[in-house]
């Protein structure tokens, strides 16, 4: 999220323009950035041809991935940024991010969390719906879900910049009516994203030494045990960045944050791995690797992250996945993991998801899904076993929906 922008633009004057429900799926395998999609309130789901339900006698079914735009950039506001995803227990998916109202910038400015909800699998999405607006030039962004299983109630990190602050300026302290800092902030929803509460967790989660701190973008995670763990990424007072897991035991009513890991470290994301143990992959400034740490005891600690050679990186957001959560312990299947990133050096570009057959040692299965310019991207898996991707397209031209299954992706892991 922190990486500089320059680019700012007086506000849209379609303003009033605002991204309706019933944007289409178009199902073809991507090879470059879409054609804009009609206007949102003519657009009609568009399905690929051919066999949905099952294969013909004698075939295999098609391997499937379809998409659509969930946020266009320029329309309503001057650009979407930030992808978060999450599936609920019964199916329902839901998606926010950033609306920048007058430039690309990230906060301090006019910043606010949308969210949008479908009930499909990502084919059609409800109508944008602020989550966190603010007047006064206060500004909210940088938005991570967290579906607790458990319970059915939906997190929403976020970060909440006072008029004129944002991670680069954000100062010392912890006061929940502080003006000079960075705030960590949450809503939460029992009814499945229709209706939220509002919460402040500054004081429970920053040292009043740091500086600036913020959530980690994209989807958080629930581990077996049913603690519910969410990645923040801050800074100290000699400028080091570092990582930390906050994680709650008791369904999200107190947070505490874990030991940090550092320094070098950036936005981060975890998943749990099939013997418990808790994989942290984090974007860093330092290499044109991931850096990758592992806890052993629920996130409470890590080890000092090292490279993993194969995950190049351009200084990016990325999102990290357990293939198949279901899978008993001693089923391959139980240590297959996704990752999803821009798998470049150099630039922002090439969107790229792959699959590891033990645990992210190795990821020698992976494809393309746009090989032009993008960059955040956060993954999580469908109840009907398919997978969504919601990504930055252009790269902030757009926030696009992917649903893809393992025959798309070539997955070639053992099976058995």
């Amino acid at each position: 999220m922190y990486a500089a922008l320059s680019a700012r633009a007086a506000r849209s004057l379609s303003l009033a323009v605002a991204l309706a429900a019933g944007t289409g799926l178009a199902t073809a395998t991507p090879a470059a950035p879409a054609p804009e999609p009609p206007p949102p309130d003519t657009a009609a789901p568009r399905h690929r041809p051919g066999p949905r339900h099952g294969p013909t006698p004698g075939h295999e079914p098609a391997p499937l991935y379809e998409s659509t735009d969930v946020a266009v950039s320029g329309q309503g506001a001057h650009t979407y940024r930030i992808p978060a995803l999450a599936t609920l227990p019964d199916g329902t998916l839901v998606a926010a991010y950033d609306r920048r109202n007058n430039s690309a910038a990230d906060l301090p400015g006019d910043v606010d969390v949308m969210v949008r909800r479908s009930t499909d699998n990502g084919r059609t999405w409800s109508p944008p719906q602020a989550v966190a607006d603010y007047d006064g030039g206060a500004g909210a962004g940088d938005p991570s879900l967290l579906a607790d299983r458990w319970t059915g109630r939906l997190f929403l990190f976020h970060a909440y910049g006072p008029k004129g602050i944002g991670f680069g300026n954000a100062g010392m302290g912890n006061d929940h009516d502080s003006t000079t800092i960075l705030h960590t902030d949450l809503h939460y929803s029992d009814d499945g994203g229709r209706s939220w509460r509002a919460r402040r967790l500054t004081h429970d989660l920053k040292d009043p030494t740091w500086l600036g701190i913020f959530a980690s973008s994209g989807t958080a995670i629930q581990l077996s045990t049913g603690r519910l763990l969410q990645q923040y990424a801050f800074r100290k007072a000699d400028a080091s960045m570092w990582a930390a897991s906050a994680y709650s035991d008791d369904h999200g009513e107190t947070w505490r944050l874990g030991t940090p890991v550092g320094p070098l470290m950036d936005e981060n994301k975890t998943v749990e791995l099939a013997d418990g143990r808790i994989m942290l992959n984090s974007r860093t400034g330092s290499t044109t690797r991931r850096l990758v740490a592992h806890s052993r005891d629920g996130g409470l600690t890590y080890s000092s992250p090292v490279a993993d050679d194969e995950l190049i990186d351009p200084v990016n957001n990325a999102s990290v996945l357990r293939y198949d959560p279901t899978a008993p312990p001693g089923h391959p299947r139980a240590h297959w993991l996704l990752f999803s990133n821009t798998a470049s050096a150099t630039a922002r570009r090439n969107l790229t998801v792959r699959l590891s057959c033990d645990d992210g040692r190795s990821w020698p299965v992976s494809r393309v899904v746009t090989p032009g310019p993008s960059a955040y991207s956060t993954l999580t898996r469908l109840k009907d076993g398919t997978f969504g991707l919601l990504y930055e397209s252009g790269p902030y031209r757009k926030i696009t929906f992917a649903r893809f299954d393992g025959a798309w992706l070539g997955a070639g892991c053992p099976a058995a």
